[in-house]
């Protein structure tokens, strides 16, 4: 089945602008908020259930919107989800998958990233003449064939301003107790490397000149001196903590290594002042979080006080951040001009454990987690939406929606969302999806089918399942992240089948002897698939053949290997109108 292109120049950015007629825009657009939080389980909210961890202010986001149920991401992992959100498309089409086992952009040093020609929605709202902004995670790849080309940057995707961190967090960001002795040191090497090399061009022209005498094996000795000391502080600075874990404001590299746990409150202030700045324009403002994702890099305020550990502490320490999002929205007087949406980019990550430690998300009923391209828990993640007067504040929507819905059919091209504002308002009672394919890495895993009829009922046929280590543990804690394919996966044929309106748990198959339209369900969803491969045109898997690091690629603050730096305290200060530094 090809993907439906619009009848009508009609799409979520007219939908939410409301004032398309006769293709015509006017100028009473609202502006948009984007929250996305990093692997964050749909059942660690109190607004889904959760009575343990505090989150006050999304569950007040929740009371005052629509609250979405069954609400799906494009994929399990960060870089193919988020590219899907970005673009409306499934990761298979724009090639940010792999074949192979390693899923996500993978550092700094790589070449791969989110492909150029994709657009995205701040393109296309720039375009309507908004003005965009990212701050936090980005991860959609930075550099292509030097360290400062920056090609993938935000900027070159429609975002206006930028602030973040261009990569993931990862276990070696935090904590970092030698962070400022190593700055303070590099900063004395870094000196006597300069001393050196302007004695070594001193002494140079004093030869050429005649003005001195001195061998140029000392010469020589001085040039191999700085090449050697820089060779031996390379070599001692070979952590992910130098090369991944920094922040960037616009295309300048502020922080390198940053210091992780303040580096969230520093982006709600960045967030804030991008609202203070553009409140009397029309805006978009992508604030997407470093939280709750590994090492949970947490502040002083917020560790120790709740009943989950650390992992509990980042919870309730994003829900404040949130928190001062929406005040900042109220005191500006944006509120009842602004639509924001709340979500996480995938479900939590059950593996992510110290000792005996649970650092990574609770999925609730819903079976496996990050990483599993099929399982309900993988990929079914929180969905709020907030448009007072527009959107019916308190409702509940239990039709499946999907990540990529924040950009429908807009242009002429292959989209995969579906426009959720007549859905959200109440004026059509059923979700526009009637089948979604769930992907792992290039492989399809399962397909979900939504009948257009009254029977409620959500098919879901899995080709290919993980297999847990242990058996039976729900989770893949051998491997960290469960495979795709190989011995590491069941094949199924025919697929395992389930209705998620009645088992959500994906807890017992359905089989001929316990449901009469088995054998067509199956038929109708393998129609449905080949179809849907029929419409994917091969493309370079960017995180397949692209995704090894290469040195030359690595980011550098200074002169490298010399890279370590702390600007932000002197960038801290607001700037100017013009943003794109």
């Amino acid at each position: 089945m090809r993907p439906r292109r619009p009848l009508v120049f009609m799409s979520l950015v007219c939908a939410l602008l409301n004032t398309c007629q006769a293709h015509r825009v006017h100028d009473n657009k609202p502006n948009i908020v984007l929250i996305m939080v990093d692997d964050l389980g749909i059942g660690d909210l109190g607004c889904y259930g959760n009575d343990t961890i505090r989150t006050p202010h999304i569950d007040r986001l929740a009371r005052e919107g629509v609250r979405l149920t069954q609400h799906i991401s494009a994929a399990s992992l960060c870089s193919p989800s988020r590219s899907a959100f970005l673009t409306g498309r499934y990761p298979i089409r724009s090639g940010m998958v792999s074949s192979g086992n390693r899923r996500v952009i993978q550092n700094l040093a790589v070449p791969a990233g989110l492909p150029l020609n994709e657009t995205t929605l701040a393109a296309l709202l720039k375009k309507q003449g908004y003005s965009t902004g990212l701050i936090g995670k980005w991860h959609q790849g930075l550099n292509c064939d030097s360290r400062s080309d920056q090609c993938h940057h935000p900027h070159n995707y429609g975002f206006d301003y930028y602030y973040g961190m261009p990569f993931t967090l990862v276990d070696s960001c935090w904590p970092d107790p030698s962070r400022n002795t190593e700055l303070a040191f590099e900063s004395q090497l870094w000196l006597c490397v300069q001393l050196v090399a302007i004695a070594v061009l001193t002494l140079t022209f004093g030869k050429l000149s005649g003005w001195v005498s001195v061998p140029w094996l000392l010469i020589f000795s001085m040039i191999l001196f700085i090449f050697l000391l820089g060779y031996a502080w390379f070599s001692s600075h070979t952590s992910p903590l130098y090369w991944d874990c920094l922040l960037m404001r616009g295309h300048e590299i502020t922080e390198q290594p940053m210091k992780a746990e303040r580096a969230g409150s520093i982006m709600v202030k960045e967030a804030i002042s991008f609202l203070e700045r553009h409140r009397k324009e029309t805006f978009l403002l992508f604030f997407s979080f470093l939280h709750v994702h590994i090492p949970l890099p947490t502040t002083d305020d917020f560790t120790g006080t709740s009943k989950h550990g650390l992992y509990g502490d980042n919870v309730e320490e994003m829900d404040s951040m949130v928190g001062k999002i929406l005040d900042a929205i109220d005191d500006f007087g944006l509120r009842n001009n602004t639509f924001v949406y709340f979500t996480s980019d995938h479900g939590g990550h059950l593996e992510a454990r110290r000792g005996h430690a649970q650092l990574g998300g609770w999925n609730g009923i819903y079976k496996g987690g990050k990483g599993m391209g099929g399982w309900e828990g993988g990929i079914r993640v929180p969905g709020i939406v907030r448009w007072p007067g527009k959107v019916p504040a308190g409702r509940l929507i239990k039709e499946p929606t999907s990540l990529m819905d924040i950009l429908p059919t807009v242009a002429s091209v292959v989209i995969d969302g579906r426009d959720l504002m007549p859905l959200l308002q109440g004026n059509v009672r059923h979700s526009e999806h009637e089948f979604l394919f769930h992907y792992c890495g290039s492989y399809l895993h399962a397909v979900q089918w939504i009948p257009k009829d009254d029977s409620g009922s959500v098919w879901k046929a899995h080709y290919v399942t993980p297999v847990f280590q242990p058996p039976a543990s729900g989770g893949c804690y051998v491997t960290s992240l469960c495979r795709c394919f190989g011995e590491q996966v069941t094949y199924h044929n025919p697929p395992l089948l389930f209705d998620l309106s009645r088992d959500p748990s994906e807890s017992t198959p359905l089989t001929p002897a316990t449901e009469p339209l088995h054998d067509f369900v199956i038929k109708k969803v393998a129609n449905a698939l080949k179809e849907h491969q029929e419409t994917i045109v091969p493309v370079t898997y960017q995180l397949s053949e692209l995704n090894q690091g290469r040195t030359w690629l690595k980011p550098c603050c200074g002169v490298f290997p010399f890279c370590l730096c702390d600007k932000e305290e002197e960038l801290s200060q607001p700037r100017g109108p013009n943003e794109k530094r």
